[in-house]
């Protein structure tokens, strides 16, 4: 029901060490909106169980829905708060031709609910588990909230990206809404220009919602305080899957994934171009099989097309059923580390 996959730095550490917690300094979380919801149990597992006795630094790096699970994983309670995500985003109901306006503002009224009354200064105070919310600030047509200067602004991202990905430079630069006390840089062979910017309380909910603020869906995000003036969006613009490297974190990587092959930006989702094998050189990717996706309803995971694809009831039931049947991925990671059987992990192509 799960796969394991493994780089081949990360492969030999975990034979000669173990599958310890403290081998892993970082945990990433992809974009892919409710196709999270295929992680749910290994979230609350992996939070709630494997790293519970955690004393050391781990940096969490999320865009958009991993930047949402972030915020959860870094306050007091992670299960709780996860928890109260995933109630949360499966049970949001649009009205028939939603608005940028009203999907944003639900978005802000789900943050609400799942941050409470201290989940920022849990966030901001956390010494153990590091948020960082990747973000990125647009410029030119990207940078427009007109509909038709936007799109043609993302055709023309569409375009240059097919040529080579580095050609989005002068469109987007990255973002990185960081705990105060995290010292992490990215190593990014596209060299995309890279600000580090301290979460505040002034900031913190802001920076995460412009972390999932999808263009032509939700409205952008300006002029976030503590960073330049502008207009900031969706995290996984450049940072859809991740590809990159940690410059001062060579530890190993935990990275719970709903897809085996991950892209590297949101224009590459329909492009063969694959990740950069030496970015996942230690990184551990906890992967939902086939199977296990074929045995649930509809075999396949939840996306974004349900809202529109389903009545509401339905999607509500089809969306819980996924939530509840993850507690079988929980159940195979948690038999992986009782057997310790590493000749499971599989290659990461």
């Amino acid at each position: 029901m799960l796969d394991i996959y493994a780089g081949e730095a990360a492969r030999k550490t975990i034979e000669q060490q173990g599958f310890k917690q403290d081998l892993f300094t970082s945990f990433l979380g992809a974009s892919g909106g409710p196709k999270w919801f295929s992680l749910f149990s290994l979230d609350k597992y992996v939070f709630g169980e494997f790293f519970k006795p955690r004393q050391t630094t781990l940096n969490i790096i999320g865009s958009s829905a991993g930047a949402f699970r972030a915020a959860c994983f870094a306050q007091k309670d992670p299960v709780a708060a996860i928890s109260r995500l995933a109630q949360s985003y499966s049970e949001t109901v649009y009205s028939a031709n939603a608005t940028p306006e009203e999907i944003t503002t639900k978005a802000r009224q789900l943050l609400d609910y799942v941050l409470g009354d201290h989940g920022s200064d849990e966030i901001l105070t956390n010494e153990i588990y590091r948020a960082h919310f990747l973000v990125n600030s647009t410029n030119g047509l990207v940078g427009s909230e007109n509909k038709a200067a936007l799109l043609l602004g993302l055709a023309k991202s569409m375009v240059l990206n097919r040529i080579d990905r580095r050609l989005l430079h002068n469109q987007y630069e990255r973002f990185v809404f960081k705990s105060p006390s995290s010292t992490l840089l990215i190593d990014d062979y596209c060299n995309f220009t890279t600000h580090y910017t301290n979460l505040s309380a002034s900031n913190l909910k802001d920076a995460l919602l412009a972390s999932g603020s999808i263009p032509l869906v939700m409205q952008g995000i300006k002029d976030i305080k503590g960073a330049p003036k502008g207009m900031y969006r969706d995290g996984g613009i450049v940072d859809y899957h991740f590809d990159f490297k940690l410059k001062n974190d060579d530890g190993l990587i935990l990275y719970p994934h709903f897809n085996a092959q991950p892209k590297a930006g949101w224009f590459d989702k329909n492009l063969s171009r694959k990740v950069k094998p030496e970015n996942y050189e230690n990184v551990v990717m906890l992967v939902p099989s086939q199977k296990f996706i074929k045995s649930l309803p509809f075999s396949k995971i939840p996306d974004r097309s349900d809202f529109t694809k389903m009545e509401p009831s339905q999607r509500i039931r089809y969306w819980k059923t996924v939530l509840s049947e993850t507690d079988r991925l929980s159940d195979c990671f948690n038999e992986f580390l009782t057997k310790k059987d590493y000749q499971k992990l599989k290659p990461i192509n």
